[in-house]
């Protein structure tokens, strides 16, 4: 490896300088670095939704059974005493956000950084001013028969083509990898801009959507394919997907910081992170930012935003690896903060998480 026209040994951890002598890397830490103030919980908005998924997770556990609080001041309250404990980005969910469009609005006016997980089948008012995540499964034809909702990705493209706040959120299943091509095309067509996820199963779920290790090779494969032939309208980087498609789950490969999977209340989201239900109450041992998620096989984009993110020291033991995780991160704000651009990515290799490397060594 070299760095600053020197050789360096790969068994050589280089120090941080050394790193960031090269001047696209600098640029990109100066970058990323002016948001590491953000301080993220998960709020759910509804217990109602207007259409039903196969292998949801908000309909599993106890957090279904919550009943709403509709009071726009107990949400006011909620949101400015979040502010006072040091939270700085919220993630507003459900079951289905825009069917409380008057909280949405409440939420924005108190805490103005955030994002919202809706389904996309009734638009969320302009005058909320989140990033808004856009859920798609597949093709129209499959998110009748996995979903039961007609014509979704038609209207969710209706409903949010050229809104800068918009992005589609594409789930790689076991059966709808090879739409991903199609699904692609659409949304490249019309403008509009796609990141990926990918399927992690509820506690119990053994259906048909489960990956298993040859899906997920096929998985990262067609999201680096994707990547390429959609740079415009695709917000991914090689890193992310080797990190969501690779065998081990997130918690295998980077030990999970959310309360749920960390015992520890001392720093980082162990200490801030909280998952409201829909009575705004919340439990600390199933706090994470998916509830209900089989932590063994969990490879959700939202959790690696937190997961991935937090292990900067793991990242830094050659270029090419600080580099991948300099692109997760910057994918990770394009994707989550509006106004944030993504820039070109750093590394196209695929490099292994450093914790798995170390092992397979």
């Amino acid at each position: 490896m070299t760095i600053n026209n020197k050789t360096v040994s790969e068994t050589a951890k280089p120090k941080f300088a050394e790193l960031l002598a090269n001047p696209a890397v600098r640029a990109r830490w100066e970058k990323v670095r002016k948001y590491f103030f953000l301080r993220e919980s998960t709020y759910d908005m509804s217990n109602r939704c207007n259409i039903r998924c196969d292998g949801c997770y908000y309909y599993e556990g106890e957090k279904q059974f919550a009943p709403e609080n509709l009071d726009a001041q107990a949400w006011r309250k909620l949101m400015q005493d979040e502010k006072a404990r040091g939270i700085t980005y919220v993630v507003l969910a459900g079951a289905e956000p825009s069917l409380v469009p008057e909280l949405l609005d409440v939420c924005y006016s108190e805490m103005p950084l955030g994002s919202i997980a809706t389904n996309g089948f009734k638009k969320i008012p302009e005058s909320v001013g989140y990033k808004i995540h856009i859920s798609v499964w597949g093709n129209d034809e499959t998110s009748l028969r996995v979903r039961k909702a007609r014509n979704l990705l038609s209207k969710q493209i209706e409903n949010y083509q050229n809104d800068p706040r918009a992005v589609f959120v594409y789930t790689f299943t076991r059966e709808n990898i090879e739409e991903a091509y199609e699904v692609a095309g659409k949304l490249g067509a019309s403008s509009c801009k796609l990141t990926f996820n990918v399927f992690s199963s509820p506690v119990g779920y053994t259906g048909p959507l489960r990956h298993n290790e040859e899906s997920l090779q096929k998985v990262q494969s067609t999201m680096i394919a994707l990547l390429k032939k959609y740079p415009q309208n695709v917000i991914f980087s090689v890193y992310n997907a080797v990190a969501h498609a690779h065998k081990g789950s997130l918690h295998d490969l980077y030990s999970c910081s959310y309360p749920r999977q960390n015992s520890s209340q001392d720093i980082g989201l162990g200490r801030s992170f909280r998952q409201y239900r829909t009575d705004l109450n919340w439990d600390r041992s199933v706090a994470c930012c998916v509830p209900d998620t089989d932590c063994a096989d969990c490879r959700h984009y939202a959790a690696g935003s937190a997961v991935v993110t937090a292990r900067l020291y793991r990242h830094v033991s050659n270029l090419a690896t600080f580099q991948s995780w300099l692109d997760y991160v910057d994918t990770y704000l394009a994707v989550w903060v509006m106004g944030y651009e993504k820039g070109k990515n750093l590394c196209g290799e695929l490099v292994s998480p450093p914790c798995f490397a170390d092992r397979a060594g």
